[in-house]
């Protein structure tokens, strides 16, 4: 009778932290589920990607990395088990158009690449819903400067920290590459000693521009923004990668579907990474839903795209 109290007691606890910490208006209508729902009414044969985690994968989950008052930001880490001093990092953000989406959504990608002996982690930040453009960056940025603060606890060499993202993670990880050293992109506030700095992106299918004439973005993007393109186009222009992209700006990979409006403003952005003599690459997926990072046939393929890319930016094997 008294453990069941007790189990009663630590659930009834545990509901009332939880909700000490989610005092604000949460949409979980973007998921791995969802989109494959809806996506396989198109395409019929897809699974979704769920790789097994290996004895030689370690994962630690929930470790709070930014607080701000009583709102904790939390992240994931995967890595190798057996630790070498001094592995690349790749800061993993989430999609579902800077309002829905959730950290457990990189799992599948971040088990391949702790397999491949990087650090993956996958960070939540702050949605639309909490707080406007640009708390999210401010926030990812953050997450860098813990990551290369608990370097040494992690084997995480510093100097090779990579940004990738999903649709509006994509769009997050090219800003945050773009901005590099970019003061009003980092949170001053929270005084941290640590550059923001990263080394590398992976823009999986991200918009790089909000107003383009590949772009279609509307009432998602203006809630993010704080109004529309007519009553805050100081805002959109800040926000869009392809206004920061600049000599430099690292690495980039662009991993696309077959949809164009997700990489709205690439191939202006390759025009000036050519000009500049900046590194990149470019995989596009034929015939592909926008959410086909989650999913098989594509998954694998992906993956070895991104693992191979990284190896070369940051001389791995």
């Amino acid at each position: 009778m008294k453990s069941i109290v007790t189990i009663c007691f630590l659930l009834f606890t545990g509901l009332l932290f939880a909700q000490s910490k989610k005092n604000y208006a949460v949409d979980t209508s973007f998921s791995v589920q969802g989109s494959w729902v809806k996506e396989k009414k198109k395409f019929p044969f897809i699974t979704i990607a769920q790789p097994e985690v290996s004895k030689g994968i370690k994962i630690e989950e929930n470790i709070v990395y930014r607080t701000m008052g009583d709102r904790a930001l939390v992240l994931d880490i995967y890595r190798p088990a057996k630790e070498k001093k001094g592995s690349p990092a790749v800061l993993m953000i989430f999609g579902g158009g800077w309002r829905s989406g959730d950290k457990t959504h990189n799992r599948a990608m971040a088990i391949k690449l702790a397999e491949q002996g990087y650090v993956a982690v996958s960070a939540e930040y702050r949605l639309s819903l909490e707080a406007p453009f640009p708390a999210a960056v401010h926030d990812l940025k953050s997450a860098v400067q813990w990551l290369k603060q608990h370097a040494k606890k992690y084997s995480i060499d510093t100097a090779k920290v990579a940004t990738l993202g999903c649709s509006a993670g994509g769009q997050l990880a090219s800003l945050m590459g773009n901005t590099n050293g970019n003061a009003f992109f980092d949170d001053v506030s929270a005084k941290n000693e640590y550059s923001s700095n990263v080394h590398a992106v992976v823009n999986i299918d991200g918009t790089l521009a909000f107003k383009h004439p590949e772009s279609v973005e509307g009432s998602v993007a203006a809630q993010w923004l704080g109004g529309t393109w007519e009553e805050k186009p100081d805002v959109w222009t800040n926000a869009a990668p392809l206004t920061h992209i600049n000599p430099q700006s690292p690495p980039f990979l662009f991993v696309n579907s077959s949809i164009p409006r997700f990489h709205a403003g690439r191939d202006d952005m390759i025009k000036k990474m050519d000009e500049w003599g900046i590194y990149h690459q470019t995989k596009t997926f034929p015939d592909t839903p926008h959410t086909f990072w989650f999913f098989n046939p594509w998954f694998n393929e992906m993956t070895d795209t991104i693992v191979s890319y990284l190896d070369k930016v940051f001389k791995q094997k």
